[in-house]
């Protein structure tokens, strides 16, 4: 879990330094490239994750890629106009969303603490962009726009693990975004970059599939009531690196907000494991 926080941080200082330079759908690009090349070679290298490319969800791997590369563009846009802080804090509303997606979409029940995560989700949103009591920052849209692709994203991804591994799905990732992203991209924005940029470009390239890679190990190592509350550490460590690098203020509305965001996911969270557990010790009484 350690490793994921230090690649979503990683992530976002990356996507600052090299925007300096490249346009944000051209930063992509390079995330993208990179990662394509480090899944191809392990691809090249191992049989047994070679044989776990093919799928039978081109369209649905498609879909997806599109919703999640547009999701990125408005979330690396927000980087550069909001404080840190302030976009990993809406960022976390994204959680609420699958709640109620998973209804219609997936078939799943609208629980009272379904309902409780995203009333709570939508109230520390508030809290954080404090409308009507400060100047209102349009690019705060742009997050919460994100965090509702991202969601949309979770739910195809759901629908994907029932018959693709997460290498595959990771390998699908990087094959459909790279050509959208250069479509985008000027044809010789890689001469732009210098030396002195290296850093940054390995910085994107491997966050983007360490945040992936260490996240799903940590959900298959440890409960999803320990890791999720793990994850929420990313608001404190990026106020910190934001204050540090860039001078941002430590911002007590963000962490109030964030706070009830997290309450209601958490909320959610634990109600789900009981009621997963409830079936089981039922049968143990039979």
């Amino acid at each position: 879990m350690t490793g994921a926080l230090l690649s979503f941080s990683a992530m976002a200082v990356s996507i600052r330094a090299l925007a300096e330079t490249l346009s944000v759908i051209e930063i992509l690009a390079v995330r993208s490239g990179l990662g394509l090349a480090v899944m191809a070679t392990l691809a090249a290298a191992r049989a047994d994750l070679r044989s776990t490319i093919f799928t039978r969800q081109i369209p649905l791997h498609f879909f997806r890629n599109i919703v999640h590369l547009a999701s990125q563009y408005v979330w690396a846009t927000s980087l550069l106009l909001l404080p840190l802080a302030t976009v990993f804090a809406l960022e976390f509303t994204a959680p609420a969303w699958p709640l109620l997606l998973a209804v219609p979409v997936l078939g799943e029940r609208l629980t009272a603490s379904r309902i409780g995560a995203v009333v709570l989700g939508l109230i520390g949103m508030l809290v954080i962009l404090r409308p009507g009591f400060t100047t209102f920052q349009p690019a705060a849209l742009l997050v919460l726009l994100a965090a509702l692709g991202f969601a949309n994203t979770l739910i195809m991804t759901k629908k994907l693990t029932r018959t693709d591994t997460n290498f595959a799905i990771i390998f699908w990732m990087n094959l459909i975004q790279l050509p959208l992203a250069l479509i985008g991209s000027d044809p010789l924005f890689v001469t732009q970059l210098d030396l002195g940029q290296l850093p940054a470009v390995l910085g994107i390239g491997i966050s983007g599939l360490a945040s992936h890679y260490c996240l799903a190990n940590a959900f298959r190592a440890g409960d999803a009531t320990v890791v999720v509350p793990l994850d929420f550490l990313r608001i404190p460590l990026i106020a910190v690196v934001g204050w540090w690098l860039y001078g941002e203020p430590l911002d007590i509305f963000v962490f109030a907000g964030a706070a009830l965001i997290i309450a209601g996911i958490l909320w959610n969270l634990r109600s789900e494991a009981a009621r997963a557990v409830a079936p089981i010790d039922a049968k143990k009484r039979r």
